[in-house]
């Protein structure tokens, strides 16, 4: 899927201030391009809907034409040709590889270790990457329940590497998590290794400010930052004392292209690039 360069005439070029609220692209989009940013050619992604899906497509229009993407719902190899607005989409059938029952998509390509990246968000994200989809506050007695695990569980323990999207305010990014759906790095003390647990887990937490990683002990610290955006913009948002790498890198704004795909084709009606 490639894409005349002079469409992008239409548009002004990125500023180079990246930060929440300036004009030239928003948070949303400079998320989504840095998720399709971290996505080689030919890898098989498990992605679900939203800015993960975006990324992906964003993804197979640029760098990575031979992505092999892969739904919940049963769709391998998926090649939507508008926006799939659920897992259920009728538009991610048409030209797939496979459509098969969600039990095959996990027991024969997620638990056999054949997803090579996979895509989670994220009510809750905490300090050592274990992730909240299913209450917060006390369990018996929730603030909020929210829809639970799905696949997210299964996605986060077996696939080789998982990506988190998530925008960062302090209650989404506690300490600790009020309860683990999907595993990270380290639960109660005990690391991810020595649960067993085959795959990589959230190898990068992708926010709209800043790239959140694990260091050699689990916990995320603070590795690249967004063009105008500074550490403390980023840490005043997370609830542990965060650290970053030194040094740290600033990511490249999106670039035309990317962001006349995002606009003009893979999102034109804005359901997932809000704000």
């Amino acid at each position: 899927m490639a894409i005349d360069a002079g469409v992008g005439a239409r548009h002004d070029a990125p500023s180079s201030a990246g930060a929440p609220g300036t004009s030239g692209y928003s948070p949303s989009e400079m998320m989504a391009v840095v998720a399709a940013r971290e996505l080689r050619d030919g890898e098989i992604v498990f992605v679900g809907i939203g800015l993960p899906n975006l990324a992906c497509n964003l993804a197979r229009a640029t760098h990575a034409p031979g992505l092999v993407l892969i739904y919940e719902s049963g769709a391998v190899g998926a090649v939507p040709e508008r926006l799939p607005v659920s897992i259920g989409d009728p538009s991610l059938v048409t030209g797939s590889l496979m459509v098969c029952g969600m039990a095959d998509v996990f027991q024969y390509l997620l638990q056999n270790g054949c997803i090579e990246v996979g895509f989670l968000g994220a009510a809750q994200v905490d300090r050592w990457a274990n992730l909240n989809t299913t209450v917060v506050g006390d369990y018996d007695h929730p603030t909020v329940r929210l829809p639970g695990s799905g696949g997210a569980a299964e996605i986060a323990t077996h696939a080789r590497r998982t990506i988190v999207v998530a925008k960062l305010n302090r209650r989404a990014f506690p300490e600790a998590v009020d309860f683990v759906t999907s595993p990270g790095h380290s639960y109660h003390g005990t690391p991810r290794r020595a649960l067993g647990l085959p795959g990589a887990g959230p190898v990068k937490v992708i926010t709209d400010r800043g790239v959140l990683e694990p260091d050699s002990s689990g916990e995320l610290v603070l590795t690249a930052l967004y063009p105008g955006v500074a550490p403390a913009d980023v840490a005043r948002d997370v609830g542990w004392p965060l650290r970053s790498r030194d040094p740290l890198t600033t990511l490249d704004p999106p670039t035309t292209t990317e962001l006349v795909l995002l606009r003009e084709r893979l999102d034109p009606d804005k359901l997932f690039l809000k704000g």
